[in-house]
């Protein structure tokens, strides 16, 4: 049963009020104004009736602090006056509601309904935005190292304009992290933040996906359906990997960034929608242009203010505090009493290298605390995999010879090569597109040796 705190300056529209509540909520009259405020601070209510007398300056000042301290419990303001001057500022103040004296019983039960309503919809907006990947001051972002500090302070320059901003940076540096940090600190931060990976969807469905389809547009549309760009009208799209999208579709992205205009896939209605566009690559895009796949005129519309993110191994003075950040987090997330890294584990954390970066700290530190007993993080616990002695990448998997790893040279040439790609997979956190771009291969030929090798992976869908 809902709890309502409920204050009327005038004792008989209380009392109405209240007799009608109490057969639906548990109802909390306040006599005085100026204990609202205090009671409010000492106890959790799930909505508030707050009355504003004829001049309403005072009741609108406690509205204010009141919603200031809640700003997602609903506050339905009652009044004999019906001005439309005081509706509006009692709204702007943080009002979810204004009723007007006299006040049926079903007017009152629809106006709390609606309240609550709007009340749990904001709270599951919010559940759902922080359980993004996303932090939403950049105080809170860890930056130890100067290199880090200077491009926070870059990033939040950039958050306060309109203009594109490139994020490129190695696999697992946190390019989607930090976009939601610029959007939820731009103008832009109440409108919607849409999140796409272009290497994730296939090339013929990634253009439904951006800019939707009408119905019919091709087998399987039996609807009509609204793309990305539509539902982030007004806000940020951040567009990760996208290096991997096709020359076709950079022309129809190229039209976006300079008219804001498209069509949806087998329609001819022209569709505007005012978004900022965030994009990120892990790719070289000068050399993707030279070599003809990707538009050079689109590399220069979305650089208008690149940013490149270091890896970890170049912000170490970030690495233990990111460690001991990921430790909290995922203790609080599976109700795990762990504390801390042992020395050992401490030295192990900081002496190795972190090719996956932050993605791959991060998962290290979950498995760990899955296989951990005591109270703080062991070694044995820990798993990481072997360091190469030689991190060069060779032109060709084939011309890979024993000396530029830590094989055994007794091993024969398959095992050789089977080890490598084992080892890489694991450095690339098991994501073939990036361990065969590691490997100096194409993602088909990494395949076929998988296959011809007898290489698994329990989260690859072929072997579930």
């Amino acid at each position: 049963m809902h709890k309502i705190l409920l204050f009327d300056s005038f004792e008989k529209t209380q009392a109405i009020m209240e007799a009608a509540l109490t057969h639906r909520y548990r109802v909390t009259s306040i006599p005085r104004e100026e204990d609202v405020s205090a009671e409010v601070d000492a106890h959790q209510y799930d909505l508030i009736f707050l009355d504003i007398d004829a001049s309403g300056k005072k009741s609108l000042e406690l509205l204010k602090v009141i919603h200031g301290k809640n700003p997602y419990l609903p506050i339905i303001i009652t009044s004999k006056s019906e001005k439309a001057e005081t509706i509006v500022k009692a709204i702007n103040s943080g009002a979810s509601d204004f009723l007007v004296h006299p006040l049926s019983r079903e007017r009152i039960y629809i106006a709390v309904d609606k309240a609550i309503e709007l009340r749990d919809h904001r709270n599951e907006i919010a559940y759902h935005r922080h359980r993004q990947d996303v932090v939403y001051d950049f105080k809170d972002v860890i930056a130890e190292s100067e290199v880090m500090r200077n491009i926070l302070g870059s990033l939040q320059r950039f958050a306060g304009t309109d203009s594109t901003i490139l994020i490129t940076g190695d696999t697992g540096t946190g390019k989607s992290f930090l976009s939601g940090t610029v959007h939820f600190n731009s103008p832009r931060r109440q409108k919607p933040f849409v999140k796409i990976n272009c290497a994730n969807i296939p090339a013929d469905l990634l253009e439904s996906e951006l800019f939707g389809h009408e119905k019919g547009a091709f087998t399987g549309a039996d609807k009509l359906r609204i793309g990305r760009f539509e539902q982030a009208s007004g806000g940020t799209i951040f567009l990760d990997e996208i290096g991997e999208m096709s020359l076709g579709l950079q022309t129809k992205l190229l039209r976006v960034l300079e008219e804001k205009a498209f069509e949806r896939v087998g329609g001819n209605k022209t569709i505007h929608s005012d978004v900022r566009i965030i994009a990120a690559t892990n790719k070289d895009l000068v050399q993707q242009v030279e070599l003809g796949h990707f538009r050079e005129d689109l590399y220069y519309r979305i650089n208008v203010l690149p940013v490149r993110l270091p890896s970890l191994h170049e912000r170490r003075d970030c690495l233990l505090p990111l460690a001991h950040l990921l430790l909290k987090k995922c203790c609080q997330s599976m109700r795990r009493d762990i504390h801390g890294f042992s020395d050992e584990v401490i030295g192990l954390i900081q002496a190795y290298s972190w090719p996956g970066n932050i993605r791959q700290l991060s998962n290290t530190i979950e498995r760990a605390v899955i296989l951990e007993d005591d109270v703080i993080i062991h070694a044995a616990s820990l798993s990481l995999p072997p360091v190469r002695k030689s991190v060069a990448k060779p032109s060709h998997l084939d011309e890979v010879t024993p000396e530029a790893t830590d094989i055994d040279d007794g091993q024969s040439l398959a095992d050789q090569e089977k080890n490598l790609i084992m080892q890489v997979l694991e450095e690339c956190l098991w994501v073939q597109k990036n361990a065969a771009a590691k490997l100096g291969i194409s993602p088909r030929s990494l395949n076929y040796k998988i296959n011809k090798l007898g290489i698994t992976h329990p989260h690859w869908r072929r072997n579930s």
